[in-house]
């Protein structure tokens, strides 16, 4: 594989700062540029009035730079909403492996955090609601592990992974790759065959080799809206990542949208060969991301970090950093702890403390082989309010900024 240049370079974060800083006031929204090359082409069509007639999934920006927001969900204020209990030994037993492949709807209860050998502690046993709370956003990582024509040509892979998506608000998508562009398109039809209104955003191909791949991100447009000055591809010119994170920023949608939760996705998947030097420059990414906007400190990074909690160097010493995976594996062999999700516990208070690993066996009844066939990741997920904690009340009323 392609090696990594002399590192012997300015930080990534000066490099990224000077880009923040030349393109526009309008921070990483300046991406947006169309002499910048950082948006891939279903980015850019999906912005365009011609994507919008075509899909119809993104509603019309209003004046603060966000679409229309519809009373979809309770505005009441869920103000220090408490973590349920937990019974960390509460590990269901084996789903019954002569189950449909995959059912209709997975069973409520479905994600399990399981122990790899009796040695390890089982971590707190969290699931995701099969009817997503109106009051909370389910966040996800997928790595979909080499998604592309090949996997989009199995419909009962497909079928697990379209249910899989619809557990949650918003996903975030490593390992899209093709040659083709109507796999993320393709993809979204077949999670909308049962009426539901999710879209997506892709970004560009990366890679060093001539295996490129691309991130995205699915989400419900009955509940998360997506800031269109807010998207891009971050930059690296010292080639310190093999691919660099795909970022957009992201609000729930809600009958207030000034009392509504906003936050930057970070979409990352570092190179398995070189983690320590990838998950260092994250941590780059992080500090930079954190102030790329006046009116925005909620910044969430997750992915395929192909690091466990107690490989994140110099990202898991930030002052103030936190992740919900914890003494728990994330790949579908259950051996390895590959993906998670990291934010800084104070800023984002929105968390509610629950989050779990979406075990596709036991949501399915699949047997290993069956669901090695949909990834060799497991999703990984948070829960979060919809509202801006108190203390971020004048980032909330800051929203007419939005617009440049």
């Amino acid at each position: 594989m392609a090696r990594r240049k002399s590192r012997k370079s300015p930080r990534l974060t000066t490099v990224i700062w000077t880009l923040v800083a030349t393109v526009s006031s309008g921070g990483i929204g300046g991406y947006l540029k169309s002499d910048l090359p950082v948006l891939g082409p279903l980015v850019q069509r999906f912005i365009s009035d011609e994507e919008e007639k075509l899909a119809g999934a993104f509603p019309a920006p209003s004046a603060n730079g966000y679409p229309a927001a519809t009373a979809t969900n309770n505005p009441g204020y869920a103000q220090g909403y408490p973590p349920p209990g937990i019974d960390p030994r509460a590990i269901p037993t084996s789903a019954n492996p002569a189950r449909r492949y995959p059912p209709a709807n997975p069973q409520a209860g479905t994600n399990y955090v399981q122990p790899t050998s009796a040695a390890m502690r089982p971590a707190p046993v969290q699931q995701a609601a099969s009817r997503k709370p109106s009051d909370r956003l389910l966040i996800a990582t997928f790595n979909i592990q080499v998604f592309g024509e090949s996997k989009l040509g199995k419909p009962e892979v497909v079928e697990v992974l379209a249910a899989v998506v619809r557990q949650f608000d918003i996903v975030a998508i490593q390992e899209v790759r093709a040659k083709a562009d109507n796999i993320l398109p393709d993809f979204v039809s077949a999670i909308n065959a049962d009426g539901s209104r999710y879209s997506f955003l892709i970004g560009p191909r990366l890679g060093r080799s001539n295996s490129k791949e691309q991130y995205a991100y699915i989400f419900d447009t009955n509940r998360i809206e997506h800031d269109p000055q807010a998207v891009g591809t971050m930059q690296d010119p010292n080639d310190l990542l093999h691919r660099e994170p795909f970022v957009a920023r992201f609000r729930a949608r809600t009958a207030s949208p000034q009392h509504a939760f906003t936050f930057w996705l970070v979409d990352t998947h570092t190179d398995p060969d070189e983690v320590p030097e990838e998950v260092a420059a994250l941590a780059d990414v992080f500090r930079v991301m954190q102030t790329a906007r006046a009116d925005e400190d909620d910044v969430i990074l997750l992915g395929d970090l192909n690091a466990s909690e107690k490989q994140l160097g110099s990202l898991g010493q930030i002052p103030g950093i936190t992740w919900v995976v914890r003494n728990a594996m994330t790949n579908t062999r259950q051996n390895k702890a590959y993906d998670n999700i990291l934010f800084h516990a104070q800023a984002t208070q929105e968390f509610t403390g629950r989050w779990g690993v979406f075990d596709l066996e036991r949501a399915f009844g699949l047997s290993r082989e069956q669901a090695l066939d949909v990834s060799d990741h497991l999703p990984v997920w948070a829960e979060f309010q919809i509202w801006e904690a108190p203390h971020q009340a004048r980032v909330a009323e800051a929203a007419p900024a939005m617009q440049r």
